[in-house]
């Protein structure tokens, strides 16, 4: 307490024990690959934050020769992409990296920014393996996988969407290509690849990229321009002059269902992202829900370190109620949870039903949270009829009520 010896009036600034929970960000991406200068900055995380820099670091030696990843990076900052950590992989080797060294996609696991992982170019089953496990282990990022680079018929397009990952087989062949990777909610699969102009090479040729870069720089943009609640589909493609395969509707139908997201070229509205699912075909199959997830999960992870060796009693309950309902309402606020209400959208609760006497006992602090997120509307049903007067139409969301 403090000592007053001069009768007047005295000022003290007192904290109101309110600590807010911030959101963190989740538009850094990071790429893994074959830099256009072999040599350059090998297996070391560098952070990027638009294309001269990328050229500059990565490709200043390397006489206008572009690799897979160039092709990626320029793509990302051409759709959106603000900032993201690249890592010159050594030519012929695997992406799974050494712990101890932090190489590889190591390098990455030490970055909390990192929101999206790719490996530019790499579709066997071994790299999108090894893409999965970081971000099934790290749980606060997304793999964005490429499919294969050529597929010439619907034949192809079957295998790419056939679900053989840890079968005798797959395992026999772990590196062939074209197999669809594992089921998980922590990545995305995206087909074709995109004909774009060479950005290093002075002879302005076409080449084929790999859809990863392009979506890494979409995610990023819809997340800016709308939030990461917001699937990042019926996006137009920045920079794509053509697909090398073009897909039809009846062979999306087949596609979708297997979690293959199509990038699909239109007669009005040109080249559009028209997926917006992960690997995942239960309750996890879409995007921006497990983005969303991720968002919260970590805001809320990193802001409530205060809590830890605090009295675990009714005013620490009353404390984290307090602030994760207010987080959690400016999310509802902006679209992110369903209910016309906070009380539809989450609850949170904090008390000693769940925290008894035996959790306290052990050190442990329990929360439980309930989160209502809106889905994507992905299709849309116009049931048609006649009538004596003319024509009726009606329309019906057959997934979801809004974005």
């Amino acid at each position: 307490m403090p000592s007053y010896a001069t009768p007047g009036v005295y000022i003290q600034e007192v904290s109101t024990g309110s600590k807010p929970i911030s959101m963190v960000g989740t538009q850094t991406a990071a790429f893994i690959g074959v830099a256009p200068d072999k040599k350059a900055n090998l297996n070391k995380a560098i952070a990027c934050n638009n294309w001269t820099q990328f050229v500059r670091e990565f490709a200043s030696n390397a006489g206008g020769d572009d690799t897979h990843l160039s092709m990626a990076v320029f793509s990302f900052f051409n759709n959106g992409g603000t900032r993201c950590y690249i890592v010159n992989n050594p030519e012929n080797e695997t992406i799974m990296g050494d712990v101890a060294q932090r190489s590889g996609l190591c390098a990455f696991e030490a970055i909390d920014e990192i929101a999206m992982v790719a490996a530019p170019g790499y579709f066997d089953t071994v790299s999108h393996t090894a893409l999965i496990d970081h971000c099934e282990k790290l749980k606060d990022r997304i793999a964005i996988l490429d499919s294969p680079d050529e597929v010439a018929n619907i034949d192809q397009l079957k295998t790419v969407a056939s679900i053989t990952s840890g079968t005798k087989k797959a395992t026999e062949e772990k590196n062939n290509v074209g197999l669809r990777p594992k089921n998980t909610s922590y990545a995305a699969f995206y087909f074709p690849w995109l004909l774009i102009q060479a950005p290093l090479s002075r002879k302005k040729k076409i080449i084929t990229a790999p859809p990863s870069g392009f979506m890494a720089g979409i995610y990023a943009r819809t997340d800016a321009n709308r939030g990461v609640h917001k699937a990042p589909a019926n996006e137009s493609v920045n920079g794509a002059l053509g697909l090398s395969y073009v897909v039809t509707s009846g062979e999306q139908g087949e596609l979708n269902t297997k979690g293959v997201n199509c990038i699909r070229s239109f007669p009005t509205t040109g080249i559009k992202v028209w997926g917006a699912r992960t690997l995942d075909d239960g309750e996890w199959k879409y995007i921006n829900v497990r983005r969303l997830f991720m968002m919260i999960e970590e805001s809320i992870s990193e802001s409530t370190r205060w809590v830890v060796f605090e009295p675990n009693d009714e005013t620490l309950w009353k404390s984290i109620v307090r602030d994760v309902s207010a987080f959690l309402t400016l999310i509802w606020r902006d679209g992110a949870l369903q209910g016309s209400t906070p009380e539809q959208a989450f609850f949170v609760k904090c008390d000693g039903e769940i925290n008894t006497q035996a959790v306290i006992d052990s050190g442990r602090l329990e929360i439980e949270i309930g989160i209502a997120p809106v889905k994507p509307a992905e299709f849309i049903v116009f049931k048609i009829g006649q009538w004596a007067g003319g024509t009726e139409v009606e329309t019906e969301d057959s997934e979801a009520e809004s974005e």
